[in-house]
C-alpha cells in the first residue's frame, strides 16, 4: 500500500470562514483532537497576520506532539522571519511559502511578469530552508496557470529545495480531468528529486473532493483538507470524504494514518467549537449520512447492511445506522422498531398495525416511538417523564440558575442548578435529577421563520452506554424547547 500524508488545515484555511474565529485555547483543543485522528501535518495558522496567529502556532507547537506543525507564509522574508520563530517549539516543523502563478495574479495582483515571479519564488524557497529543512511551496492559482509555465516554476523551487509541491485549484476552477491531468504533465515533465506534489482544491463547483482523488490517481502523495470541508466561500475538501473514499476502494493501493473511528467526534467537536453546524446530508458525518427512509432500503439493510451502505458506521465512529419511520417505509421496518421497544407482534396484528402507521405516516411529518407504541395498543413508556415546571434566571451580571420539576411516573421531583447560560444550568438541574452518564453528542437550534418571536426547533443527540437516542422539540422559548428535546431523548432509555 501507498502512503497518502494527510495535510490538515482547518486552524488555518477553515478557520477563514467569517463567525467561525477560535482562540487559542480553542485551537489547541482541535489541534490535539487532529493528533489523535492521525493527521500527519497541521497547518496551524499565518503567524504574520496578527499577534494571536502568532501565539496560537507557538502554543500548538507547545502542545502536539506527533505531526508536523506547518506555518503559512507569503513569499516574503519578514514572513519566513516570523513564521520561523512561531515555529521554535515544535519537534517537526514546516514552512508553507508560496506565490500567485496564474496570469491573472502575475498581471493585476503583482504588476509583474512570469521570470520576475519565478526569482521571488526561488528566493522564498532558499531562505525558507536557513530555518527549516522542510520547506512546502504553494503556487496559488495553479488551477488556472497554463501546465508548462508552472512545470518550469515547480522545477526551479524543486531546486531550490522545496519538498512539497502544493497545487492549488485556488478558485474551485478545474474539472476532476484538468486538474488530474495536470498533476499527471508535472509527474512526467518535472524532476521531482525527493519533492512530493499536494494537492488544495475548493469547493466552488462543487468538485472539491473528485478533484482531490484525480490529483491522487495521478501522483499527488499529499491531501490538503479540512475536517466537514469547511472554508473560505464554498470551502475547501473534505477530509472525511477523502479518507474515506481511499479506505473504501482498497483496489486503488493507497492508505493513510488517519484512525476512522476519531471521524466523527472529530466533526462534531469542529462543529461545536466553529459553531458550524454539519448539513444533514453531509457525506460521512451528516446527521442523515446512515439513515434510511425508504421502504425498499430499510427492508434491505435490516437484512444485510452491506445492500445499501458501503461504509460500516462503527467505522467513523457512529455506533449504528438510523432505520427512520415515514410514509415510505415497510413493513420490515416497522417490525424492526416495535422490536427495538420490546414489542413482537404476529403477522396478521402487524399488518393491522401497518395500515394504521401509513395513514398517521401520510399526516404527520415525525413518527416517534410512542406514537409506533400507541399503534400497536400499548401504553408509552417514552412519556414517562415530563416537565412540571421551568424558571429560569439569567441576564447580564447575573448567575444563570434553572429550577426545574420533573414529574417520573407520577412521582414529582424538584431541584435546581447553575451553568454557563440557562440551557446549560437546565440540562444540569434535569441530571440532579436523573442520575444516569449522558452526554449531548449534538446540539442543533433551528429558526423555523425570522424574527425575535419565531419558533425554535432543537435537535439534540444524547450518547448513553454506548448508544445514542435522539430528541426534538419545537418552541418559542429556545431554553424551554432544549430541555423538552434532551429529555424527548432521555425518556427513549429511561425505565
Amino acid at each position: 500500500m501507498e502512503q497518502i500524508y494527510v495535510f490538515d488545515t482547518t486552524l488555518r484555511d477553515g478557520e477563514q470562514v467569517p463567525g467561525c474565529q477560535l482562540n487559542t485555547i480553542e485551537k489547541i483543543q482541535v489541534a490535539k483532537a487532529l493528533e489523535l485522528l492521525g493527521v500527519d501535518v497541521i497547518e496551524a495558522g499565518f503567524p504574520v497576520s496578527s499577534p494571536g496567529d502568532f501565539n496560537s502556532v507557538v502554543e500548538i507547537s507547545k502542545a502536539v506532539t506527533w505531526p508536523v506543525i506547518c506555518a503559512l507564509t507569503r513569499a516574503v522574508e519578514k514572513d519566513i522571519e516570523v513564521a520561523a520563530e512561531s515555529l521554535k517549539h515544535a519537534k517537526r516543523k514546516r514552512i508553507h511559502t508560496g506565490i500567485g502563478t496564474s496570469d491573472m495574479h502575475i498581471k493585476h495582483k503583482f504588476n509583474s511578469n512570469r521570470e520576475k515571479i519565478i526569482e521571488r519564488a526561488v528566493k522564498a524557497v532558499k531562505f525558507a530552508r536557513r530555518f527549516v529543512d522542510d520547506v512546502e511551496f504553494y503556487a496559488e492559482d495553479a488551477g488556472r496557470t497554463d501546465n508548462e509555465y508552472l512545470a518550469r516554476m515547480v522545477q526551479a523551487v524543486v531546486n531550490a529545495g522545496a519538498t512539497v509541491i502544493n497545487i492549488p485549484d485556488t478558485t474551485g476552477y478545474c474539472f476532476p480531468h484538468q486538474y488530474g491531468a495536470k498533476i499527471k504533465y508535472l509527474i512526467d515533465h518535472v524532476d521531482l528529486k525527493e519533492a512530493i506534489l499536494s494537492t488544495h482544491c475548493h469547493q466552488d463547483l462543487g468538485m472539491a473532493t473528485a478533484n482531490t482523488l484525480t490529483g491522487v490517481l495521478n501522483g499527488a502523495r499529499q491531501v490538503e483538507v479540512t475536517v466537514n470541508g469547511i472554508g473560505e466561500r464554498a470551502g475547501n475538501t473534505s477530509l472525511e470524504e477523502v479518507v474515506m473514499a481511499l479506505k473504501s476502494h482498497k483496489e486503488l493501493g493507497f492508505e493513510t494514518n488517519i484512525n476512522t473511528t476519531k471521524i466523527h467526534s472529530t466533526s462534531r467537536l469542529v462543529s461545536g467549537l466553529m459553531n458550524m453546524p454539519v448539513q444533514p446530508n453531509k457525506a460521512i458525518v451528516g446527521r442523515n449520512a446512515f439513515a434510511h427512509s425508504s421502504g425498499i432500503h430499510q427492508d434491505g439493510v435490516l437484512k444485510n447492511t452491506d445492500t445499501y451502505e458501503i461504509i460500516d458506521p462503527k467505522e467513523v465512529g457512529i455506533d449504528d445506522n438510523a432505520i427512520v419511520l415515514t410514509a415510505r417505509s415497510g413493513r420490515a421496518a416497522l417490525k424492526n422498531r416495535l422490536s427495538l421497544l420490546g414489542v413482537e407482534l404476529d403477522n396478521g396484528k402487524l399488518d393491522d398495525v401497518y395500515q394504521k402507521f401509513l395513514a398517521l405516516a401520510d399526516r404527520k411529518k415525525d413518527i416517534k416511538d410512542d406514537d409506533v407504541l400507541a399503534l400497536a395498543g400499548i401504553e408509552s413508556r417514552l412519556n414517562r417523564i415530563k416537565i412540571d415546571y421551568l424558571q429560569v434566571t439569567c441576564g447580564v451580571g447575573l448567575r444563570h440558575v434553572a429550577s426545574i420539576g420533573l414529574n417520573i411516573a407520577g412521582e414529582h421531583f424538584e431541584a435546581s442548578a447553575t451553568g454557563n447560560g440557562p440551557v446549560d444550568a437546565a440540562i444540569k438541574a434535569v441530571k440532579k435529577i436523573i442520575s444516569r452518564e449522558m452526554v449531548i453528542q449534538e446540539f442543533l437550534i433551528q429558526a423555523i421563520n425570522r424574527g425575535s418571536d419565531d419558533v425554535g426547533k432543537v435537535h439534540m443527540q444524547v450518547a448513553h452506554n454506548g448508544m445514542l437516542y435522539y430528541g426534538f422539540s419545537a418552541n418559542t422559548d429556545i431554553v424551554s424547547a432544549s430541555v423538552e428535546a434532551f429529555i424527548d431523548a432521555v425518556n427513549k432509555f429511561v425505565e
